[in-house]
């Protein structure tokens, strides 16, 4: 294992890392996923050598680098803010962190031409940071933390500071760094943008990782509440379970009734179902084993990917329909519907017990 951090903590003047304990493969890209205030800048800051932790070790190929000073460690970071100096230029930004090194100049002159054609800004070289862009200045930040040849690159959210038009080419180039081999430890607060680039998610709450896993692990079976809800998950039912013969239902608070799969089940749970599972239709799903329910829209929202309808069945069941169903359906608020979905849709969350300590 490549990067190695056991039983971490550290006090803060109002807020701690409380026992982090986490493990980076060599190549792999992890997002530490978290809303503000989680923990995720310090951790990194940990990891760095910018702070020390109160208790625990890190460990980076198999050697002890927790009380090592910052600029031996082997590791770059690029801040949320990214640090550049406004009155150098985009040239000397990037040579700045070679000054202390022991090489020669032609070799410090090399890696800032090879970090800025790897990063494609060779024609920014002579510009001063005041007449760059949001994407073109993290890309000169990201030069000049690769220039020193990092074993781990950490990024604070990297895309805080890029428009929007331009996340996708920022995306593009951290995915092309990692498959070049690069270990990226990446923070951010978006669950599309882990998404979208991890290999490993962990999830950060009130100075802890509360879930770690491949961002389908994390999405498909939350260990609670508020990481299904940071998943985007919007569909939650407290449920009875009950069994007749070999075939399993759950009952909610307010008695609706779904058909479930074949398993083991609690006497009582937290299930989530996807909005991108159910169905609204005027005349329900054929199947023997779909979950049908009865309803009336309620509520319709724009969405980025087309609509939201929640429809209120006792319990609200929240859709996502696209632009062309709903043209070609033309729901409307106050009418009556069915959801339907299948049994293997919904998913039970943790052992179906909600750890409550995470929900504030």
């Amino acid at each position: 294992m490549m990067l190695r951090a056991e039983q971490l903590c550290k006090r803060f003047d109002s807020f701690c890392l409380r026992e982090i304990s986490l493990e980076v493969a060599r190549g792999e890209y992890y997002v530490l996923l978290g809303r503000s205030g989680a923990g995720k800048t310090q951790l990194l800051e940990l990891i760095c050598g910018l702070t020390h932790p109160d208790k625990g070790s890190i460990f980076l190929d198999g050697e002890d680098i927790t009380r090592k000073r910052v600029q031996d460690r082997g590791i770059g970071l690029v801040f949320q803010d990214l640090a550049l100096f406004p009155h150098y230029t985009v040239k000397d930004n990037i040579l700045y962190p070679l000054k202390l090194r022991n090489m020669s100049l032609s070799e410090r002159i090399n890696r800032v031409q090879h970090a800025a054609e790897e990063m494609n800004i060779t024609d920014l070289l002579l510009r001063k940071p005041v007449n760059l862009s949001g994407g073109e200045k993290q890309r000169v930040a990201l030069a000049r933390t690769l220039v020193t040849d990092p074993k781990i690159l950490l990024l604070d959210e990297p895309m805080a500071s890029v428009d929007a038009s331009l996340k996708d080419s920022i995306r593009r180039l951290l995915r092309r760094l990692n498959r070049n081999g690069q270990t990226i430890v990446h923070v951010t607060h978006d669950f599309g943008e882990a998404v979208s680039l991890a290999s490993r998610v962990g999830v950060m709450h009130n100075g802890r990782i509360i879930q770690d896993g491949t961002p389908a692990e994390v999405f498909n079976h939350p260990v609670n509440r508020f990481v299904a809800r940071y998943a985007g998950i919007k569909n939650f039912f407290r449920v009875t379970f009950v069994k007749s013969y070999n075939s399993w239902s759950g009952i909610t608070d307010n008695r609706t009734r779904f058909r479930l799969t074949k398993g083991d089940y609690p006497s009582s749970g937290l299930m989530i179902l996807a909005a991108g599972e159910v169905l609204v239709t005027r005349q329900g799903a054929a199947g023997v084993q779909i979950n049908n329910i009865h309803g009336v829209i309620e509520d319709i929202v724009p969405s980025p990917s087309g609509y939201e309808i929640t429809v209120n069945c006792g319990d609200h069941f929240y859709a996502d329909i696209s632009h062309r169903e709903m043209e070609a359906r033309k729901f409307v608020t106050g009418e009556p519907v069915i959801v339907s979905f299948r049994p293997e849709s919904l998913r039970l969350v943790g052992n179906g017990e909600e750890k409550m300590e995470f929900e504030r």
